[in-house]
């Protein structure tokens, strides 16, 4: 088990920046991939950015070159860098987590935290 806490979300201008966090309870080694989602409201969930255990990174078209998603092992932590943020950024964003051990796989999801981008 794993548990996912995210952190940072809040309101800020066009053209601000943001650092969310994602705090995993235990260790993230075997964790792959980590992930931020997001939600607009009456829109489906989208994946905004992927991180492997390895350290490789993908990311939605809509944030490529302004987000960016790094993790801190000896944190036990992900993070999601984001500038650039425009109106359309405004969701509930969310961590998730995959854990594979022999041919279990289990996901794991944060309770998400509120992004909003407006003037």
């Amino acid at each position: 088990q794993v548990q996912l806490v995210e952190s940072g979300g809040g309101l800020v201008q066009p053209g601000g920046s943001l650092r969310l966090s994602c705090a995993a309870s235990r260790s993230i080694l075997n964790l792959n991939p980590m992930d931020w989602y997001r939600q607009a409201p009456g829109k489906q969930r989208e994946l905004v950015a992927t991180i492997t255990s390895s350290g490789s990174t993908n990311y939605a078209d809509s944030v490529k070159g302004r987000f960016t998603i790094s993790r801190d092992n000896a944190k036990n932590t992900v993070y999601l860098q984001m500038n650039s943020l425009k109106p359309e950024d405004t969701a509930v964003y969310s961590c998730h987590a995959r854990s594979r051990v022999l041919a279990s796989v289990r996901d794991y999801w944060g309770q998400g935290t509120q992004v909003t981008v407006s003037s």
